[in-house]
């Protein structure tokens, strides 16, 4: 019988419990991705890439915690990093550019959104990063215990209140600074991604425009095909190596075969370095699943620690390693080799935890079995993993046992939309940028084609997850260059058409 995996789903980002069968042995993914990295590293940073200091003040926002009712519930306290360095001021209608905070830590977004960073002082722009609500230290009901204590508590963790916070945020903030007429700009990457576009559809007065990187808003219920993101996958290590990809998927027959031994746990945790002995395969599963996801999602042209110290163009360093065994290197071998990349590139780690969680991403198990339901399956034929099929029944089992609550698959196509998007959009959106790279998993399920010629889709083949937000580099590839450029110049057009029709209102 297949195991219904959930008990750590993943996101980035990272989104739905699927439950997996395998054609021979009964393996089972625990997962699927979160946007963001479910086993990311808390290990020192190497000095391999350029490490920036950007400068901000913490301030914190009552915010209300319901904001459709009028019931007398207790506010929390909503972190916020603003800048004003560079800001016009409102004397000069200074833009303001707000980043739509992700499921974690706003300080670990605000690091690695240097692009940001370096358009404000050009844009003489005032810079705003809103934590999301129930992450970091924007949690309700005093602390992240009271608030994921069941599924009354957590009821209050959804996107649609999170878009308000952003949205009352702004607006107090534009009231505090004068700043009334000062247009804002949004941005985020993967599900910050998601926000902003959404952001700018649902409160078109708030915001003049959005840079939408990475955001899968199409990666839900009959919309992209569900084999999608683990074919993408899949294709960017058979495209380093067809050897790499065969040995991948191997292993997992290798792995079932090893773990029903006697002591087939024990030498499969001597094998990958475990620090504690594993209980199930499963858990080895999940491991490699979430490395080579997100080896696919940060293979970045080069050295970036967003997620792991990784070198650039990771996957191939990972291929290299898992080919180049001697011969009479075991699969299994090979493929800690392999992995090590990912978990260990400075080779600082001796031993590995399987319950890391150090940005506190684990709002998005939540998230993920009420709206965000992105169903997933992996194909026989073109992936690298064990094949599956998802299985709504077996998910909506999974979250009432775990939250007490069934999934809402088609909610967010409701609110947001999603099917027939082109059309929606071409008819009802204007100023959004959705940028994607085709290496990144994600991509798969973003807005992959301009709508109109303000809703644009910025596609290149080498990009991986969001790197266009992310600070430059003197390593950086033509065709990023390029690609921030062309962002740029629609912001500034943006901006520019904002002033000359407020001139002209102001005019009468």
């Amino acid at each position: 019988m297949a195991r219904h995996g959930f008990s750590r789903t993943l996101v980035v980002l990272t989104l739905t419990v699927i439950a997996l069968s395998y054609s021979r042995q009964p393996l089972a993914l625990q997962h699927s991705p979160r946007l963001f990295a479910k086993f990311a590293s808390s290990t020192t940073s190497s000095s391999s890439s350029p490490q920036f200091d950007y400068h901000y003040e913490t301030r914190f926002f009552q915010q209300q915690l319901d904001h459709f009712s009028f019931s007398d519930l207790p506010t929390f306290p909503q972190r916020y990093l603003i800048n004003t360095d560079h800001w016009l001021g409102p004397q000069h209608s200074g833009p303001i550019f707000f980043y739509c905070g992700n499921e974690g830590d706003i300080v670990w977004f605000a690091q690695n959104t240097g692009f940001l960073w370096e358009l404000a002082p050009s844009f003489g722009a005032m810079i705003v990063f809103p934590e999301h609500r129930y992450y970091g230290e924007s949690v309700p009901y005093g602390s992240k215990d009271e608030a994921y204590k069941n599924a009354t508590t957590l009821s209050f963790l959804t996107a649609e209140q999170a878009l308000a916070d952003f949205s009352v945020l702004l607006t107090d903030l534009k009231r505090n600074y004068s700043a009334i007429d000062c247009p804002v700009v949004l941005f985020g990457g993967s599900y910050g991604g998601m926000l902003a576009a959404w952001m700018r559809l649902k409160y078109p007065h708030i915001a003049v425009g959005a840079l939408a990187s990475s955001a899968p808003i199409l990666q839900f219920e009959n919309i992209v095909p569900p084999k999608t993101f683990y074919d993408i996958v899949s294709n960017d290590f058979k495209r380093e190596s067809s050897t790499c990809f065969n040995y991948i998927k191997q292993s997992w027959d290798e792995i079932a075969s090893k773990g029903q031994t006697s002591n087939g746990l024990e030498l499969l945790t001597k094998t990958f370095k475990f620090c504690q002995i594993l209980n199930r395969t499963d858990d080895l599963l999940d491991w490699l699943e979430s490395a080579y996801s997100y080896l696919a999602m940060v293979n970045y042209p080069y050295p970036s620690e967003f997620m792991m110290p990784l070198p650039g163009y990771p996957i191939k360093e990972v291929c290299r390693r898992i080919d180049g065994g001697p011969d009479g290197t075991s699969i299994l071998e090979r493929i800690y080799e392999g992995v090590n990349v990912y978990y260990n590139y400075t080779g600082e780690a001796k031993c590995f935890e399987l319950d890391d969680d150090p940005h506190g991403l684990d709002g998005w198990n939540w998230q993920a079995c009420t709206e965000m339901v992105m169903p997933m399956s992996s194909s026989q034929e073109s992936s690298m993993f064990p094949p599956y099929e998802f299985n709504y029944l077996s998910f909506e089992e999974e979250c009432f046992k775990n939250f007490g609550v069934k999934p809402r698959p088609k909610w967010i196509t409701t609110e947001f939309g999603g099917h027939n998007i082109h059309a929606a959009l071409k008819k009802f959106g204007s100023n959004i940028i959705f940028s994607n790279g085709l290496l990144d998993p994600w991509s798969g399920g973003s807005v992959l084609q301009n709508i109109s010629e303000s809703i644009v889709s910025l596609v290149t083949q080498e990009g991986a997850h969001h790197l266009d937000l992310r600070a430059s580099t003197e390593n950086d590839p033509d065709w990023l260059i390029e690609q921030r450029a062309t962002e740029i110049k629609l912001i500034e057009g943006w901006i520019n058409e904002y002033y000359q029709k407020n001139e002209a209102v102001f005019d009468m």
